[in-house]
């Protein structure tokens, strides 16, 4: 049985009017060398499209799942896998990622979540081979059930921590299992409410010591994948310890972790912690530790995680200039951690609003491949550091001078004269490819 009423998207151009078409994301396109399909790496979350019903603090679920009983039973769960595998074909999307408790349920006791997932995970194995889909990364749910209301990895109660170190084994052995390419921590929990009643210094050192027993069990079973962390500051904690990039490196760096982990990297997590994307991915990307992508963007106006599909083209321009810059991904992705608004609930909704994101993020790959082409946003980037080329700031970069060397230079060249930023200049320049 056919669950989305159409044909799979294909790439018509520009002057299509066809609602169920790409009219700029065309998968076989060559951009500085790779096709767009190999820049772009889209993924699909298996938590928004197959799990999400459309609820909000205001209302029940609206979204229409006819391939779903709304049972909790395995058979259900092993039910949604056709389902969603129709979806990545017809929508032309090759990586996915999941949480464990989306793709199954959780039953009585761990055992018997464990068997659940277990046979779940059979079943994506058999489709992803069936299609070549591939596992982006997988991740562990520490942060719905009661259990986990205080955290998981911090929590106050030992008990609790080998609960998560338990189910974030299991996790990472079917994470393998499906030859997924990483694992994500996103620390939903891992922060606190207050601090009258909070030892901040243990929990982060319990964390720590969590992460590191995850890179070992890791290399016990042969993954050799990276981690990642994905920042955000608060919601549904008060503060969470992943508040942003820097806070994550800073983490990583304390506790020995730099080397087996980098950043996942998610547009509405970066507006919740006062910053922009690019700000974010500039930070991962100046210390080597950008992994991966979360598209979508946040509602400015709305003080929570909306998770909106990405259409702002000057956004997904800012995010492919990093990518671009870095050279590009790796083994992460831009997975699509977005929902339909509640109001769009028909499964054809999905299909648009992934046509959506995926042309714009293929308008911001074009538009950011021709301005790096163009090469004047460099030049007048390398121009304004040039006093850093050559004498004293040369000297200053290479560390041959102090202050009192930098004294006499000061006493003897008088007041400096600056030269303007150009900030409006550099907007229009944008705005000339966009």
């Amino acid at each position: 049985m056919q669950y989305f009423n159409c044909d799979k998207i294909q790439f018509e151009g520009p002057s299509s009017k066809n609602p169920l078409a790409f009219k700029h994301y065309n998968p076989s396109e060559i951009i500085a060398g790779k096709t767009m399909k190999e820049h772009l790496r889209f993924a699909a979350p298996y938590w928004h499209v197959m799990r999400n019903e459309l609820a909000d603090p205001f209302g029940a679920g609206t979204a229409q799942m006819p391939w779903d009983d709304g049972s909790n039973s395995v058979e259900n769960a092993v039910a949604r896998v056709d389902v969603f595998f129709e979806f990545l074909e017809k929508i032309g999307i090759d990586f996915y990622c999941w949480h464990d408790r989306d793709i199954a349920p959780e039953l009585g006791d761990l055992a018997a979540s464990n068997a659940a997932l277990d046979a779940v995970v059979a079943k994506l194995k058999a489709k992803q081979q069936e299609t070549g889909v591939q596992l982006l990364w997988g991740t562990a749910c520490l942060f719905s059930h009661p259990r986990y209301s205080q955290g998981g990895a911090t929590s106050p109660d030992a008990k609790v921590f080998a609960y998560a170190a338990a189910q974030v084994k299991k996790a990472l052995e079917c994470t393998k299992e499906l030859d997924g390419l990483g694992y994500t921590f996103w620390g939903g929990r891992e922060g606190y409410a207050t601090l009258l009643n909070t030892n901040m210094k243990r929990e982060l050192d319990h964390l720590a010591a969590f992460l590191h027993m995850a890179v070992d069990h890791a290399d016990k079973i042969g993954f050799d994948g990276p981690f990642y962390i994905e920042p955000k500051p608060r919601e549904p904690s008060t503060h969470q310890y992943d508040s942003d990039a820097a806070a994550c490196l800073n983490f990583l760096r304390e506790y020995g972790l730099m080397d087996r982990f980098k950043l996942n990297i998610e547009t509405n997590h970066a507006t919740l912690a006062g910053h922009t994307m690019e700000h974010e991915l500039t930070v991962c990307h100046n210390a080597g530790m950008l992994g991966s992508i979360d598209a979508n963007r946040g509602d400015e106006l709305i003080g929570w995680d909306t998770d909106q599909f990405p259409t702002d083209i000057y956004l997904t321009t800012q995010v492919m200039l990093v990518v671009l810059e870095m050279g590009g991904f790796t083994t992460g992705g831009l997975n699509f951690d977005a929902k339909r608004r509640r109001e769009s609930h028909e499964p054809i909704d999905l299909m648009h609003a992934h046509i959506g994101g995926m042309d714009a993020f293929a308008r911001g790959l074009k538009i950011a491949h021709a301005i790096r082409e163009d090469g004047r946003l460099k030049d007048f980037v390398d121009a304004r550091y040039g006093s850093f080329d050559k004498d004293i700031g040369a000297k200053i970069e290479a560390g041959e001078v102090g202050f009192e060397e930098l004294e006499k230079y000061a006493l003897s060249n008088g007041e400096p004269i600056l030269a303007s930023g150009r900030q409006e200049m550099l907007e229009n320049l944008l705005n000339e490819f966009i």
